[in-house]
């Protein structure tokens, strides 16, 4: 049999966990999580991570690997995931991986665009005025000078936001234009498979997640984590809404909902990015229906 990387993808909160446990011990295997908060070990509730129990059960990787003040991006991803996936296959002819991290996904199956070189000026002075000025002068700008990233990247997240602007006004391109090379071939097969369910229910599921991580400690997490809410690797959904209520900008209510609300926007955003890939076989959360997708493609 060829070596094959299962690739389950989706929505947050659509049961990717499940399914990726059930799939590693049915053919006996490990996982390598694609997400990029999942990483990080001072951050748990918060990023919906595996439980202790669901850890015991399949080996797991890029869980807990890193601390919240290392950097950590879809390069570094790239590397430690081919990896992790060749250590993987030394042992067993499947591998899983699993996670909602669009980017990182990408990165694995086709590796990872070109890197422009920035002037060095151009960036310290972009960090200067976004640390003065804040967000909404940060979108401005990228909407003015990169109007086609504007229109297809994240634009909530600053950092992503100061990269679209260092490399537009460093190179004169937009970083849309670095993202369309050629992919890169890997040396064993790779199988995608999309979880989806009626909106309605995500969002029922979504809502419901939100409650019980409050139920379960979040807020007291979030306020251990305070001293750094600076740090790219909390500018996450469920941080920042809580960081908002504890230096006194919005009521433990109006903060839970803001979790609800953009967290369900953040699903949205999965959506489109995957649904955008032709390669991805979609159903609803069902192992049954998952190793039915499956099966053709491991002969």
């Amino acid at each position: 049999m060829q070596k094959t990387c299962i690739i389950i993808v989706g929505p947050t909160a659509v049961g990717k966990t499940a399914i990726a446990i059930k799939l590693a011990q049915y053919f006996s295997t490990e996982i390598i999580s694609a997400d990029s908060r999942q990483c990080f070990k001072e951050l748990n509730i918060g990023v919906a991570k595996p439980s202790v129990e669901e850890l015991q059960q399949v080996k797991h990787y890029f869980i807990n690997s890193h601390s919240i003040k290392e950097i950590v991006n879809a390069a570094i991803f790239e590397e430690y995931a081919l990896g992790k996936v060749k250590n993987i296959f030394k042992q067993h002819d499947i591998a899983v991986m699993v996670g909602g991290t669009g980017l990182y996904v990408k990165t694995f199956t086709d590796g990872i665009d070109e890197v422009p070189v920035i002037k060095p000026a151009i960036r310290e002075q972009i960090i200067a005025d976004y640390e003065w000025e804040g967000l909404a002068w940060l979108q401005k700008e990228v909407e003015k000078n990169d109007p086609l990233y504007f229109e297809k990247g994240e634009i909530k997240n600053p950092q992503r936001l100061m990269r679209a602007l260092e490399v537009k006004l460093s190179t004169g391109k937009s970083i849309i234009e670095f993202q369309t090379q050629q992919k890169h071939r890997r040396d064993f097969n790779i199988i995608k498979i999309g979880l989806e369910m009626p909106r309605e229910d995500l969002i029922k599921k979504i809502n419901r997640r939100v409650d019980e991580m409050m139920q379960h400690g979040l807020l007291e997490e979030v306020k251990n984590l305070l001293p750094n809410k600076e740090l790219n690797a909390l500018q996450t959904v469920g941080y920042r809404e809580l960081f908002g209520h504890l230096i006194g900008d919005l009521s433990l209510q109006d903060a839970t909902e803001a979790i609800k609300i953009n967290t369900r926007q953040y699903a949205k955003r999965q959506m489109t990015w995957f649904k955008k890939d032709e390669d991805t076989k979609w159903c609803g959360p069902n192992f049954e229906e998952v190793l039915y997708l499956i099966n053709p493609f491991l002969g």
